[in-house]
């Protein structure tokens, strides 16, 4: 079975790191990563990764994972390919898969109905016709969405538990010693410090 993480300038890396780490435990899988080009790209604290393959060159995939970016409203205004070839790839894939801001690229696609992303971008779901969800986790048919960052190895392990049963998700959680506690919720944070968060946010979107 083959995962094919998609790769994009300033996508955030550990949307990616943490669902590639879960999904190169099962030996069953086999990964790949995607881009418009095969010249390396760098994601947004500077992790630079090699594409495997091309948007032009691969054109079918089993599993498909979208990392999100702290920059995703510039993303969605141009994504790079990205959209398009979400578009074209996701009615063959088995899992349709997103982690973070990675959801809004599915929503702009078309290919989403229920979905979660990180706190801060929600109602970039919601003017998309998206029913935005607060869970950890979501399934949507054969759409799975990872909240915000972290929450790509919770995304990644459910994914591993529907496809593998959960015998192999525990062993995977085990191997990699993960202890699922999710951190402090959104809701629960002190408005000056989301508040402050939320500048920042804003400030990437210029």
């Amino acid at each position: 079975m083959d995962a094919t993480f998609v790769l994009y300038p300033n996508m955030t890396a550990l949307d990616f790191v943490g669902p590639f780490e879960v999904l190169g435990c099962v030996p069953a899988v086999s990964t790949r990563f995607v881009a418009a080009s095969l010249a390396p790209v760098r994601s947004d604290n500077g992790l630079v990764v090699v594409p495997t393959d091309t948007f032009d060159s691969l054109r079918s995939t089993d599993i498909v994972v979208v990392p999100g970016s702290g920059h995703w409203r510039a993303l969605l205004k141009d994504s790079g390919g990205v959209v398009e070839w979400l578009r074209a790839v996701h009615p063959a894939t088995k899992w349709t898969t997103s982690v973070c801001t990675g959801s809004t690229l599915l929503a702009e696609a078309g290919l989403v109905t229920r979905a979660t992303t990180h706190w801060a971008a929600r109602e970039d779901l919601s003017v998309r016709g998206v029913e935005v969800s607060a869970d950890r986790v979501v399934f949507d048919g054969k759409v799975v969405t990872g909240a915000g960052v972290s929450a790509g190895i919770d995304m990644a392990l459910r994914l591993v538990e529907a496809e593998f049963g959960e015998a192999v998700a525990q062993a995977v959680q085990v191997g990699i010693e993960y202890d699922p506690q999710p951190p402090r919720a959104y809701d629960s944070i002190p408005p000056e410090i989301t508040q402050g968060l939320r500048a920042v946010f804003d400030s990437r979107q210029a």
